[in-house]
Formats: structure tokens, sequence, C-alpha cells
């Protein structure tokens, strides 16, 4: 078989993110605060590396290629062009009926209609106000003039009415009376819900349907057209004051032969305004022509992308996603956007097929797979920065009689686990007696196998929960140890015992499935270990077996104790709050728990407590930082499990 490799140039099939990458993506952010909405809003903004190592984009890479997309139209167009075009329109009629006046008219006739057009003013609106009342010679010059009044009527409708734009392209007398009488009853009808009456649309409806499209209801009217009357606004507001004052001009010249309608429109403006968003002003700096109808196409883009900023700019949520248009996406930014737009919407759908998030009424939770999913990855996180060779040294001199078989043996004792080494039994007797047979088995000659010792231990974390763990980012390292914890015991040492405890004013016990969800609240002040060390007491009380120990990570002295069950709180910390702490300390020393505290700062005041801890307690106090810390308290506890007390 052939296999041909090339480099990827974005047209081949990449696999779909699976459920276990999105999990892995989010899980330091559900730990950063503990909440799964937040965590999914960063996920939907700032998107994710797939297993390939490619970025995926999220929101804020879309919202970039959105202003980018922007910026390029602006930095290429000449909005004021426009206008030259017109102008240029109007000079080749002008010049057409020049040289037909020429062909066919000659002596006083020819000078009279010559001179008529010398007396055209300069500015194009004039000069359109004027030739409309021109008696044109030249059939084809009266044709040119005629298509650019059908293009500028057109436009100017647009913003109203753009379900009549074939219409307006040949619109007679008489179809501009119908559109008067039509804009007269839609002016009725905002007047009447303006003054709290309910307006007859369905009447309006079966009237003037047919230039409405797809609108059901007034509500959908009021919406359709001040969207459609931004574009003009835009394009007004994106001119200069001297361009914006004759393309106003042009356009009311063009309805000097219908003042009614005229006012109706400008009533109908007025009935709006109110719902019309504020004109938003593009800065045009692009050198390339373009014509009224292209610069009205581009308004209508630049607003497309400002409406889909806005909706991407609002998304936080899979609903918010849901609303989001991929047809919209891909129209403007492309297709490759909208793929990515569809892995976005895709991504909560998938957690929930996995089993890892549940939908609770309008609420989505994570479930007990997930907790785990976020353990385990916890866990390969801390051993990964691990070197090689630190596994396998954690030597045991002590063999014990409750565990998994070696590959060693010895000569069998009294109360020896009876797994018998067969082949180095019968050469025992054959050292001893020589190569004789019947082989006689004398007491000395059994050979057994070796069990390894495994003690049973139960292990409180003490998790500090104060404002300066927090504020200070340390309290996600700290979690993902407890975490970690959970899925080591869970996975190598399931007989042993797990508490998690997080303490600042007071403390409280907490399940694993509850630690990704432990974020700061009002009462996380002071750091109150007398409490912590009082419920770790309590916890390992209730264990028997002498391997109990106190894990405490934490960045600070004490800062309260309790008194009568309250809690007394004071920064710099009273010496009545230290007695109390090293008390509790006492109590836990007599009780043959051993505390080992993890100090994620080496300021004096907490070196200094924990060093009179330490003597009373006897257990060990480390200095690290937190990208260290589950290295030192993870090897350190499985060091533990091998040895015996």
């Amino acid at each position: 078989m052939l296999i041909r490799y090339s480099r990827w140039d974005g047209t081949q099939s990449v696999p779909d993110l699976d459920a276990d990458d999105l999990m892995a993506a989010m899980s330091d952010d559900l730990l950063y605060d503990g909440d799964l909405w937040r965590a999914l809003q960063r996920l939907f903004q700032r998107g994710m590396q797939d297993p390939l190592g490619q970025q995926v984009p999220g929101l804020q890479d879309l919202l970039k290629q959105l202003r980018e997309r922007r910026q390029r139209e602006l930095q290429r167009y000449d909005l004021g062009s426009a206008l030259e075009d017109i102008k240029k329109k109007l000079e080749e009629v002008v010049r057409t009926e020049r040289e037909g006046i020429k062909d066919r008219l000659a002596g006083a006739s020819a000078e009279m209609k010559q001179a008529e057009l010398d007396r055209l003013p300069p500015d194009p609106a004039s000069q359109i106000r004027e030739l409309q009342n021109y008696d044109f010679v030249d059939p084809e010059a009266k044709r040119l003039f005629e298509e650019l009044l059908q293009s500028l009527r057109q436009q100017m409708l647009k913003p109203f009415l753009s379900g009549m734009q074939q219409a307006v392209q040949g619109m007679t007398p008489e179809d501009l009376a119908r559109l008067r009488e039509m804009i007269q009853d839609l002016n009725r009808m905002l007047r009447e819900r303006a003054e709290g009456g309910e307006p007859d649309f369905q009447a309006f409806r079966d009237k003037w349907g047919q230039f409405f499209p797809g609108v059901e209801s007034l509500d959908q009217l009021l919406e359709h057209l001040p969207s459609q009357m931004a574009q003009m606004q835009s394009l007004l507001a994106s001119m200069s004051p001297e361009q914006r004052g004759q393309l106003e001009e042009m356009m009311r010249s063009l309805m000097l032969r219908d003042e009614r309608l005229d006012a109706a429109l400008s009533q109908l403006a007025m009935h709006l305004e109110d719902l019309l968003p504020d004109a938003r002003r593009y800065d045009f700096r692009g050198d390339q022509g373009v014509t009224l109808d292209e610069a009205m196409r581009l308004m209508d883009e630049l607003q497309e992308m400002d409406r889909l900023e806005s909706q991407l700019r609002r998304a936080q949520s899979p609903d918010d996603l849901e609303k989001i248009d991929p047809a919209e996406v891909e129209r403007v930014l492309g297709r490759e956007a909208a793929r990515d737009l569809q892995r976005l919407r895709d991504i909560a759908k998938k957690l929930e097929e996995a089993g890892y998030l549940e939908r609770r009424g309008d609420r989505l939770e994570l479930t007990a797979r997930a907790i785990r999913k976020i353990a385990d990855k916890a866990l390969r996180d801390i051993f990964g920065h691990l070197k090689r060779d630190r596994f396998g040294r954690h030597v045991v001199s002590h063999r014990g009689a409750g565990g998994d078989r070696t590959d060693e043996t010895k000569r069998y004792e009294f109360g020896d686990p009876f797994l018998l080494d067969l082949r180095e039994t019968l050469m025992n007797a054959v050292e001893r007696n020589g190569p004789v047979t019947p082989v006689r088995l004398a007491p000395d000659d059994f050979e057994v196998f070796r069990t390894e010792l495994t003690a049973q231990a139960a292990t409180v974390v003490m998790l500090d929960m104060s404002r300066s763990m927090l504020n200070s980012g340390l309290f996600l390292p700290a979690k993902k140890v407890a975490l970690a914890l959970g899925a080591l015991i869970r996975g190598q040492f399931p007989r042993d015992r797990l508490h998690i405890i997080g303490f600042s004013l007071y403390a409280r016990e907490y399940q694993p499935e509850n630690i990704p969800n432990l974020s700061w609240s009002d009462w996380n002040v002071g750091t109150n270990m007398h409490a912590g060390f009082m419920l770790s007491r309590q916890l390992l009380g209730r264990s028997p077996g002498g391997n109990r120990q106190i894990i405490m990570i934490t960045d600070g002295e004490p800062t309260a104790h309790l008194e009568n069950g309250e809690a007394e709180f004071s920064y710099p910390p009273t010496r009545r709050t230290i007695q109390e702490t090293l008390k509790e300390v006492e109590r836990v020393t007599r009780r043959g728990v051993t505390i080992n505290t993890f100090m994620l700062d080496d300021s004096p005041s907490l070196r200094a407590f924990v060093e009179r801890m330490t003597r009373i307690n006897k257990g060990r106090a480390f200095y690290t930082r937190p990208d260290r810390l589950g290295e030192y308290l993870l090897v350190d506890y499985i060091g533990r499990k091998r040895k015996k007390v």
C-alpha cells in the first residue's frame, strides 16, 4: 500500500474534538473558580488546542477575523466616489444630448437647446431637478437619464420598501401614486399604535403584503423598516458634510413631481425615528471608487458585520451560540469560520452525550464521571512534571503479610502466608540430603514468597481557603492536589480514607466531587487552623490504625480561632489565636496524628509558627512553589504508604 504525505492546506478533513479533549481543556478553568458556566464561557471565548496541537478558534478569534474584514473594506473604498459616479453619469447624459442636438437640430432651435443645457446648475442635485423638466431631443440621452433616475429612486426608497425594488425600477406616475397611498396607510397604522390603539395589520397586509415578504406582524415590520433605513443613515453619516448635503439635496430633487409622496416619506421617517439605531459612521480611507448602488450594498455588508459582532460579543452560553446564524457567519467570514462556530455550538452537546454534563432545569451541571475525569487529569498533570527515575525508588526494607506477592522468597516462618515456592523448596531438600530418591522434606526446606506490606492510612487534606490564597492564584494548584490525591487513592489505595477540609474563618468537610466547585465567598476571611485541626481530629478519630496524617496547604500563619464555637479573627494574629492553635496541635499529636505542612509563602511569621508546630508534632514542613506542590506532596504520600509504622 502506497501512502503519500503532504502539507495540510486547510482543505483536508480534521477529526472533530471529542468529549475527553473538551473536558481536559476545561479542567483548569473549572478548578480556578468552580463555576461550570464561566468555564464554558472562557472555552467559547478563547477556544482550545486540539490533540494535534492546532488551535481551535473561539469567539475572540471570530471577532478578530470580523474586525480585520471590516478594516480591509474601510481601507479599500472611497465613499465620496459615489457622488463622483453620479456626476459622471450626468455629464454623459448632457454630452449625449449635445451630440444629439447637433445631429437633429440646426439654426436657432439648436442654439436655444444648447443654451438651455449651458444654464444647468453645476451641482448634481440641481441638475437632476432641472433635467426632470427638460424636453430631451436625443432618445439615448433621455434613456440614460431615466435609468439614472430609476437607480437613484431605487436606492432612496430601498430603506423604506426593500420589497419594491423591481417596481421602483420602472416606476410610472401611477406607481408613485400607489406608493404614496401605501405609505399613507402605513403612517396611519403607526400613528394609531403610538396613540395606544391596536391597528388592523391584517388588513394592511392583505392590501400591501407583496411589498413586505415574510413580515407577519406589525412588530416584525417595525423591526424590518428601521434596519433598512439604517443603511442610508450610515451612508450619510460616513460622508463629509459637503457630500452629505449634496446627496440629501439630490434625494429631495427626485420627488419634486410628487410633493405629497415626499411629505409621506418624511412623516414615516418621523414615526420610525425612535426605533432607529444611532447611525454608525464608518471611516473610509481607500481610493477604489464605488457607485451609489455599491455604496448601499457596502453599508448593508458593514451593518451585517456589526450585527454579527454584537451577537458574538453577547454570546455567553450554549443557548446564545444557537441564536447565531451559521449562514450569516459563512456569508461574512467564509465557510471555515462557519465550521468553527459549529464546533463551538457542539461543545455542550458533546459533553452531555458523553455523560460529563447533565441538564437540570435550565442549567448544566457536572456529573460524577466528569469529576473523576478532572481528578484523573489533575493526577496526570502533577505526575507529568516528575522525572522518570523518581518512580520505583520508594525502597521498603520491611516485609508484611497482607499484600501482593513479590518475586522474592524466604524460608518459611510460623505465621507467614503459605505461598510455597515449590522449586526452591525441593532444591533446599536436595542440597540437604543429596541427589537421592525419594526426596524427603523437612520443615526448614520450605521456601515461600514474600509479600508487600500494605498499610491502611487515613489522610486529611486541609486546604487554606483564605482570601490571600484565592487572590494570589494559589488555590488552583491546591485544589488540583486534592483532586489528584483522591484519584491516586481511588486507583491505587482503595482501602485508604481521604477527607478534604477547607478552612478560612471556619472549617468544613468537602466531598471530592465538590472540589471543582469550591470558590471564594464572603466568609473566606481569616486562616482558622484551629478549627481545621479540631475537625481533622474528629474525622481521624473514626479511623482505626496508626497511619493517620494531616496534610495542610497554606500561605500564612493562623489569624483566627474558635471561642465557644464562634470564630475570633484578628490580623496581625493575636497571642490567643497562636496559643489556641498550638493547643489543638498538641491534642492532634496525642492522638498519634502526623501534621505535614506545605507552605506556599516564605514569610518569617509563617516559618516561625510552623517551626513551633513541628517541634510539638514531629511532623515535617516544606516550603514549595505552587507549580511543584503536587510533586512534593504526592511523592511524599506514596513514600509514606510503604513505610512501616
